[in-house]
């Protein structure tokens, strides 16, 4: 990996911030156009909200690219664009927290920080045969505890990779090798056949369903849109005019509901299409729903919508703004490119 050996504390918070959530085989391509974009934080500083999260497009949890972008200016702004060196004020930098300042100030300035991320977390558990559940209060606190006393001061970074490599390549949720694991004769989860139950987690997450139904609404060429605003998912991204509902909706039921908003105006559009059921799994909530697609005989009141910000925007230039997931697997669903461009 490109970040490995990095000492370039910019570079170390760039691949930290896209790894959150994110596996490394799809987060890759995304730190090497980020810093190919971007080399400099100053320049991501002073891109537009817009560019950056169409360059994240597609990454999810977009509150990491509101973060980015905040950071960023501050840095730029407050300090000058150099990037503080030391933990606490690293962590007192928008989203990022223990973990994220411990691998920056470990990795970039060689402080005895432990990082204590998931594959630590499930390292320590195994081999030390502890219970305490990892997402818990007192299991984090403890498994911390742990992370600092065992960490090599005098090389932290250098053993911060050692055991989040380990964890990731030897040491696996699934599947680990335990056969060419070097701790194996002192790993208390092999000795008593307890790899799958280790580490433990007390919480299990509620998924919310949510029917999402998007009107793709053309006029003139051109295609209503408005950018989300509210504290939800998606946020600062666009979409279509949406009808959000907690059952599934017919066709029929969804036009009604457009009726009603004013919207659509009867006998005034189109139906050309409705299109298949679309899933998108969130990490507490999942999107189902589907697209119907319009074409209008005169302009709809949306500006009655009580979310503003709606604008006609020319198919053309449609390519340029960042969509939620949900979307784009509609507008590719054919070719692989934006079916509507």
């Amino acid at each position: 990996m490109p970040w490995k050996g990095e000492k370039d504390p910019y570079r170390i918070w760039l691949s930290e911030i896209i790894l959150q959530q994110t596996r490394v085989e799809q987060g890759l391509n995304y730190y090497n156009n980020f810093i190919r974009t971007f080399p400099t934080i100053r320049q991501l500083a002073n891109a537009p909200d817009q560019v950056v999260f169409k360059l994240w497009e597609g990454l999810g949890y977009y509150t990491r690219c509101r973060n980015l972008i905040a950071t960023a200016r501050h840095i730029s702004k407050e300090r000058k664009g150099k990037f503080p060196d030391n933990y606490d004020e690293i962590k007192a930098l928008k989203g990022i927290g223990p973990y994220t300042a411990a691998a920056i100030s470990s990795f970039a300035f060689n402080l005895p920080h432990a990082v204590v991320d998931g594959n630590v977390f499930r390292v320590l558990a195994r081999i030390a045969g502890i219970a305490l559940p990892i997402d818990s209060t007192e299991g984090k606190r403890f498994f911390t505890a742990l992370a600092e006393e065992l960490l090599d001061k005098q090389e932290p970074g250098l053993y911060n990779q050692a055991i989040m490599d380990f964890g990731a390549v030897i040491c696996k949720p699934v599947a680990p090798l335990c056969s060419a694991c070097v701790f194996k004769k002192d790993c208390v989860a092999f000795r008593q056949d307890k790899i799958k139950e280790l580490p433990v987690k007390e919480k299990k997450i509620s998924i919310r369903k949510r029917w999402f139904y998007y009107l793709v609404l053309e006029y003139r060429n051109r295609l209503a849109v408005r950018r989300r605003t509210e504290k939800d998912i998606w946020q600062d991204l666009y979409e279509f005019p949406l009808i959000e509902s907690a059952i599934e909706l017919t066709p029929k039921e969804i036009l009604q509901q457009a009726t009603k908003k004013k919207w659509l105006s009867p006998k005034e559009y189109e139906l050309l299409a409705v299109s298949a059921l679309f899933k998108q799994q969130l990490s507490h909530q999942l999107i189902a729903g589907q697209f119907l697609r319009l074409k209008l005989k005169q302009k709809p009141g949306l500006k009655n919508d009580p979310v503003a910000g709606w604008q006609w925007m020319e198919k053309s230039k449609m390519s340029s703004f960042a969509f939620p997931g949900f979307i784009n697997q509609y507008l590719q669903q054919k070719t692989g490119q934006p079916a509507l461009f």
